[in-house]
């Protein structure tokens, strides 16, 4: 089977491209497996500063393919594709380095919950978005109406999701659910540019942000929380001693060291 999540990195900017073009990049189960892993791929390449994530051909993706989930009894659908998926996508989005999402084409449904999952959004001037879910007669099931109400706002959700409305890149920036609109065929090219902007600047400031903002707007609060925490209290004299004194089998002496 041809690889279908395709990972590359060029210096401190790592590219996923969606690569089922014939599909118009729409998921099946196994393509959820190989996103999951590209996300851990370049999570653990230390000089990864920044990401880009893509689609090959004329869509960026059309979401989940409805031919890998038609026949599934309920349990399954709920379990094996909506709450898997939803917590691939949650992996993509809480990557520890900025995720751009080069709009290459058409986002839709599962699409637009994908490109959602990034930071920020670079789209084609050709783009069309939106959440056709209700009229198949059900409901987005990759945290359509709950990331994409918390970083658009819930009255855009409720245009596309219960109206219907498809909506165009410029219409999209309007909204700020788009961040740049550029021309056909360029997405990708300014997704670099903005890359390398972020790439330049402190990794570890901009790793912290990201979380910070994050936790601002009410999102993964918990683990980012315990994150933050975790890596304070990681640089300390006191997590050394402790260490230490453990594999010394000795009582610590902590003096909070900072």
């Amino acid at each position: 089977m041809a690889e279908r999540i395709r990972t590359t990195v060029e210096g401190a900017i790592a590219t996923i491209t969606v690569a089922r073009p014939e599909k118009l990049n729409a998921f099946d189960i196994d393509m959820l497996k190989e996103l999951s892993a590209a996300c851990d791929e370049i999570e653990a390449n230390a000089a990864v500063r920044a990401a880009i994530l893509t689609g090959e051909g004329k869509a960026f993706s059309a979401g989940g393919d409805i031919r890998a989930w038609a026949g599934m009894e309920a349990n399954e659908f709920g379990h094996a594709w909506v709450r898997f998926g939803h917590r691939v996508f949650e992996r993509l989005a809480t990557l520890r380095m900025p995720l751009i999402a080069a709009v290459n084409g058409h986002a839709l449904g599962g699409g637009l919950e994908l490109a959602a999952a990034a930071d920020i959004r670079i789209a084609e001037e050709q783009v069309k978005i939106g959440l056709p879910e209700a009229g198949l007669g059900m409901v987005p099931g990759w945290s359509g109406t709950q990331r994409l109400v918390k970083r658009f706002g819930a009255q855009a959700v409720r245009r596309m999701l219960l109206g219907g409305e498809v909506l165009t890149a410029a219409e999209a920036e309007t909204l700020g659910i788009i961040d740049k609109v550029v021309e056909a065929g360029t997405a990708v090219t300014a997704a670099k540019a903005y890359a390398a902007r972020i790439a330049a600047r402190g990794p570890a400031a901009t790793e912290v942000s990201k979380l910070m903002i994050a936790v601002a707007n009410g999102e993964d609060n918990g683990a980012a929380v315990e994150a933050l925490g975790s890596i304070l209290v990681a640089k300390t004299g006191d997590l050394r001693e402790g260490v230490s004194a453990f594999t010394q089998k000795r009582p610590a002496e902590f003096k909070g060291e900072w």
